[in-house]
């Protein structure tokens, strides 16, 4: 379900003063999920909003999800690889 306030914002990169002063949560909302988005003002870029670097996983959360990851079968995957490519590669 699309709100009114998204449809307000638009999907672009650039938002203006106002629009980020009337609809702030969804502007922070849009570089919450991965987008850098250029405050203007006059229509001249002011200002720039982008998500924060996520920090890095341990090694043990690492581990851990590599270790639940589903057993491959490398004779089943080399199958599957030499049928999608030329097997002159």
């Amino acid at each position: 379900m699309v709100s009114h306030v998204t449809r307000a914002i638009p999907k672009m990169g650039a938002v203006s003063i106002r629009d980020l002063r009337n609809h702030g949560g969804e502007v922070v909302d849009r570089a919450s999920r991965g987008e850098q988005v250029t405050i203007t003002r006059a229509g001249q870029a002011v200002a720039e909003l982008r998500p924060l670097a996520r920090p890095p996983l341990s090694p043990e959360t690492l581990v851990a999800r590599w270790r639940r990851l589903p057993d491959l079968g490398l004779a089943a995957l080399r199958a599957d690889i030499d049928e999608t490519l030329d097997a002159r590669l």
